[in-house]
């Protein structure tokens, strides 16, 4: 990663509609240079992917909880599977040094669909118990361009 890439990546996340040409335009490159760095960057998986960044809870589901998973040795990838399959499940991510062995992001449309979504993480093959911590306010986004940010003041920072 270079200057130029992170401030490719500064643009694309500062302004994720703008296109290749304006992003050319922007950083004082070819068009080709920027689809060249574009297509290295997600090569690397650097980029993991383009589209909207949609809200939960103007889909319908406000209520967002962590749940984390205790399973039974073994048992991890059939898990998995399983919550591959599970619409309010956004994501899961296996653990160390916490409470349990996996950690889901779920949502639901109140605490009734909530207890009927940990009921369900529950019913699983494998699944030994659940330990839950529902969000009561997001405070701090998803977000990347402070990362980013960084590696900008990291690339400026003269050798030593």
């Amino acid at each position: 990663m270079d200057a130029l890439d992170t401030a490719l990546l500064r643009l694309l996340l500062e302004e994720p509609r703008a296109g290749m040409r304006e992003y050319a335009r922007v950083l004082g490159i070819a068009r080709g240079t920027v689809q060249a760095r574009l297509a290295r960057l997600e090569r690397e998986g650097v980029i993991a992917g383009y589209g909207p960044r949609l809200q939960p809870s103007g889909l319908g589901y406000p209520v967002l909880a962590w749940v984390n998973l205790h399973l039974a040795q073994g048992r991890l990838d059939e898990v998995v599977g399983l919550i591959e399959r599970m619409p309010e499940a956004l994501e899961a991510h296996t653990i160390a040094g916490g409470e349990g062995d996996l950690m889901c992001r779920v949502v639901a449309r109140d605490n009734a669909h909530l207890e009927e979504v940990i009921q369900q993480l529950l019913r699983m093959p494998g699944v030994v118990r659940t330990q839950t911590q529902i969000v009561l306010r997001e405070r701090v986004r998803h977000r990347m361009l402070p990362l980013v940010a960084q590696l900008d003041r990291r690339s400026a920072a003269p050798d030593r």
